[in-house]
């Protein structure tokens, strides 16, 4: 089976969390055998696995690769024999002539429409819808993600697969090695939805409270980026809050190594590949008390109300106090990226057959 991947929308660096999980759902499937892999990239991400197709598009202009994704892409997709095209970041050519696999993260465009800037949303809008319908099949992250995609989509169940993201087993590895650095750390791009702004209002009390201590942001500098700057001088923060953005896998796995706890106080999420990696790694994690996260933790985190200054306040203490669960390693163990490979494989190879197996769902290790 000759499988297309769809990696025109990455943008290294500035994609957040699509990025980890395609390159690293990447290198699993690569390691299976019996497929070959043809992974078509634009400009910017050059080079993604072994056999890579650079395509003249840059992703940094979202009207630009749409265009090219709708109008021109389907033709490479025939040049190169693909039996069957993945596309791991939500949008499908539309008239592509192969079977199509396309990964759905989230639906908060449907959920929360509030958080997009106006001129984004028809994009969204229409072009999820139509990936959805005129893919053969659908991967869904969590359970959360495929009841949102029946709810606003109306699909047949038996056409979503949910597959689970993985977790490095380099995070693993640091839980043995861990030391106090003496901060708590948030690593979640600066979107309306991650509400780093009750974060900052909660951390400026703590800081109060414990002079000493500070706080690591790290991710994509987001829609609300220049909000976050502004909010941390005006509430005096700029001695005890450091905004990193996005940085190097290695530097990120000394952050985990070396903070006193993780503090995640997202509203929405499709996942939560931070809060996995974060109990992975043996850190004290404490999250809102959301869908999926709540299953995801599956008691091996503190859960609070991401709509409350005071609860996230109260979460960072208990995390700064050692109160929060430690078998964070043993619930995120099941959660591979070999596993998710096999289940995405598996969806792909139901949609070459036109089947509607369920094998591929991992709703087993969520609960």
């Amino acid at each position: 089976m000759r499988i297309g991947v769809n990696a025109l929308y990455l943008i290294p660096g500035g994609v957040g969390g699509t990025e980890i999980y395609l390159r690293r759902l990447l290198e699993a499937m690569e390691r299976i055998p019996g497929h070959e892999i043809v992974v078509f990239t634009n400009r910017e991400t050059g080079r993604l696995g072994g056999h890579t197709v650079e395509l003249p598009v840059r992703a940094v202009s979202r009207p630009q690769r749409i265009l090219y994704e709708q109008f021109k892409f389907p033709a490479e997709v025939r040049r190169h024999g693909i039996d069957v095209l993945l596309n791991p970041g939500f949008t499908a050519p539309l008239l592509c002539g192969v079977p199509q696999v396309t990964v759905f993260h989230d639906l908060q465009h449907k959920r929360h429409p509030e958080f997009f800037r106006w001129f984004d949303l028809p994009f969204w809008r229409f072009l999820l819808w139509a990936s959805a319908h005129r893919s053969r099949r659908l991967v869904a992250v969590s359970e959360a993600t495929r009841d949102d995609l029946l709810k606003y989509y109306r699909l047949d169940p038996d056409r979503i697969s949910v597959v689970h993201h993985g977790v490095e087993p380099e995070f693993f590895e640091l839980a043995a090695r861990r030391e106090d650095g003496g901060y708590l750390l948030c690593a979640s791009t600066t979107h309306p939805h991650k509400n780093h702004d009750r974060l900052l209002r909660a951390f400026q009390r703590l800081a109060k409270e414990r002079p000493g201590l500070k706080l690591v942001l790290t991710g994509v500098k987001g829609f609300v980026t220049g909000e976050v700057e502004g909010l941390v001088r005006a509430l005096g923060l700029e001695a005890f809050v450091e905004l990193k953005g996005w940085v190097p896998r290695a530097e990120l796995y000394e952050l985990f190594r070396r903070a006193t706890g993780f503090i995640y106080p997202s509203r929405f999420e499709g996942f939560g590949m931070p809060v996995l990696e974060a109990m992975a790694a043996g850190v004290p994690v404490a999250c809102g008390a959301i869908e999926p996260l709540r299953t995801l933790t599956g008691g091996a985190a503190l859960l609070f109300d991401p709509e409350s200054d005071e609860a996230i306040l109260d979460a960072m203490r208990r995390l700064v106090r050692g109160e929060a669960p430690t078998d964070g390693p043993l619930r995120a163990a099941p959660f591979t990226w070999q596993r998710a490979a096999e289940q995405t494989l598996a969806a792909i190879e139901d949609s070459l057959r036109g089947g509607s197996s369920r094998r591929s769902s991992s709703r087993g290790t969520s609960r």
